[in-house]
């Protein structure tokens, strides 16, 4: 039974237009202005301290920005690569080192979340190229590919399945596991789940057809480094993937597991009944973020925990 505190938050959420005194929840068309939606967002973050069990240090990779989330305890020699979201138009390490000190603290992994270009600027394959460009960073560092987890959630847990297939791709050692919170995994978004959930989810109505025309370009969405659900998971590592009921990316993420499944990967595939996009992210506010959270954490702990 879904708890009372995620209903109250969930509402909270989908309602967020009332606070700002409007009628209608907010609709993204032509009009919408990626700048000022990326100013609001960094103005927020910016506010916002980590907490005193975590340390953070700047790093360069080549030429991008990236932020270390060190917790305390952190396992030896072990790393989660986070990939964060923000629709492939927004976000950064400052919007979501708050996010990611979540995620560090849970697994005890020392964290890496960068800047990677974003759309409608830097459409595809920009973001992809600096994921593989910082993966690769990492193994130069002489972090072993073993002791390495990749994930993300949103736009970030769509390019970690498009990292892990550009990696075999390109025949780079791949990572112990990697997790996938509410990915978008066919960039057409034509899956049910766009219109039936379309008023369940928290995302703004249109906002999944412009940011992903954004990123997709002049390119063919079916790529599957666009759109991992074309793309051949075999020989890919263990995945755990999550989503809520009541997401608009139900539906692919479904798809995507079979996929994963049927091509032989080791699938953890978790569906929380009424939750909303990237939910996890929300924890500790309600019970249901709360424990999907730490059930990622554990996922990715364990992955690395018996490596050397």
């Amino acid at each position: 039974m879904q708890s009372y505190r995620s209903r109250i938050f969930i509402w909270i959420l989908k309602n967020r237009h009332l606070f700002k005194f409007k009628r209608k929840p907010e609709i993204v068309d032509e009009r919408f202005s990626v700048i000022e939606f990326r100013e609001q967002i960094d103005k927020v973050s910016a506010r916002i301290k980590l907490p005193k069990t975590i340390h953070a240090e700047k790093v360069k990779v080549n030429a991008i920005e990236a932020e270390w989330i060190i917790p305390e305890n952190a396992l030896e020699h072990k790393v989660l690569l986070y990939i964060h979201g923000g629709g492939f138009i927004s976000g950064s390490a400052l919007t979501h080192r708050m996010h990611v000190a979540k995620f560090a603290k849970g697994s005890q992994l020392k964290s890496l979340v960068f800047n990677y270009r974003l759309a409608p600027e830097n459409p595809f394959p920009a973001a992809l190229d600096d994921c593989v460009e910082v993966y690769s960073w990492l193994l130069q560092q002489n972090y072993k590919p073993e002791n390495i987890v990749v994930g993300g959630e949103s736009a970030g847990a769509t390019l970690t399945l498009s990292l892990l297939l550009a990696l075999k791709e390109k025949s780079i050692a791949l990572p112990k596991a990697a997790f996938s919170i509410s990915p978008v995994t066919d960039l057409r978004c034509q899956a049910d789940s766009f219109k039936f959930n379309a008023k369940n989810d928290i995302a703004p109505i249109g906002s999944w057809d412009l940011w992903t025309n954004y990123y997709i370009g002049n390119n063919n969405p079916t790529n599957p480094l666009l759109s991992p659900l074309f793309g051949n998971f075999k020989g890919l590592p263990p995945l755990f993937i999550c989503v809520g009921t009541h997401e608009i990316h139900l539906n692919d993420c479904e798809n995507v597991a079979k996929v994963a499944k049927d091509h032989g990967v080791e699938v953890t595939f978790k569906k929380w009944e009424n939750m909303i996009h990237a939910f996890p992210i929300l924890s500790p506010f309600f019970p249901e973020a709360k424990q999907a959270l730490t059930e990622i954490c554990q996922f990715s702990k364990n992955s690395v925990s018996l490596q050397k």
